[in-house]
This record gives structure tokens, C-alpha cells and sequence, in this order.
């Protein structure tokens, strides 16, 4: 089955539609993500350092609270409906740190909330979670072992 044949019509009517979509704009778009992206390291590093001083943790171990915190902002935006508005204009930037997976979580919960805490809100939460911690959980016990086996 090949793809269907448009008609004369229908080819028009695509040409007129895909002269009016408007055209990305790659260089801002880069631009918002390195900014926002940059913003959110810079909010990670200030947590470690916070975390760091108040807690007297060295600053590798500090990073562990700072990124549950950053996941908990995340969230947060998530729930009050703000993450989605800011993601709007920082693309990448946010959807690729913690941030994303915090808001990806979270929008799951949302979305099901009617279904109830323990059919809506608890299972469909952990969809995306579950692979995503189940293929870190592999890949960290993978690498263990060649690190284990070979260093």
C-alpha cells in the first residue's frame, strides 16, 4: 500500500498551508534553551553550595539534596500550572535537566487525578518513571560491573 494520491485540490490547498506556517527560529530558540538551561545549572550549583555550607556535606556529596530540590521546583511549577508557560519560551533548556523528568512525572499524576490516589494519581505517575528508572537502574548495575570487572 503506497501513499494515497492527492487531488489537484487537496495539493493546493497543502501548498497554500505550508506557505503560511510560520518558519522556526532556530537561533533564538538555541538561545532561550543555552539561557534557560544555564539558569538552571546556576540554580543547581548555588543549592550544592547552599547545601554545602549548611549541612557541612563536601560538595559532591551536596549535590544529591540540591538536585531532589531542583526536582521538587519542578514539580511544584508543574502543579501550579507554570512550567508548561515558562517551557513555552525555554524549550530544551528545561525539558532536558531534572526539571523535565520532574514535569513529566507529575503531569502524569495531573492527568488522572479523577481516576483517584492509587488507580489514577500512583499508577499512572510511575508510566514514564518506571522505564526511566528501570533503564538507569541497568545501565548504573552495567556499568558497575565492567568498572568492577576490568578497573
Amino acid at each position: 500500500m503506497g501513499k494515497k494520491k492527492l487531488t489537484p485540490a487537496q495539493r493546493k490547498y497543502q501548498e497554500k498551508a505550508k506557505k503560511a506556517e510560520p518558519k522556526p527560529l532556530y537561533l533564538r530558540n538555541a538561545l532561550f534553551a543555552f539561557l534557560s538551561g544555564g539558569l538552571v545549572c546556576v540554580i543547581g550549583q548555588g543549592l550544592t553550595d547552599f547545601y554545602s555550607r549548611i549541612m557541612n556535606l563536601p560538595p559532591e556529596e551536596a549535590g544529591d539534596p540540591a538536585v531532589a530540590t531542583v526536582i521538587l521546583i519542578g514539580a511544584l511549577l508543574t502543579g501550579f500550572g507554570v512550567f508548561d508557560n515558562i517551557a513555552k519560551y525555554a524549550g530544551a533548556g528545561l525539558a532536558v535537566p531534572v526539571t523535565g523528568f520532574a514535569n513529566s512525572v507529575v503531569s502524569s499524576a495531573l492527568e488522572f487525578r479523577e481516576e483517584g490516589l492509587l488507580y489514577g494519581i500512583s499508577a499512572k505517575m510511575f508510566t514514564l518513571a518506571g522505564s526511566v528508572i528501570t533503564f538507569g537502574v541497568v545501565t548504573a548495575f552495567i556499568i558497575g560491573l565492567i568498572y568492577a570487572i576490568f578497573l
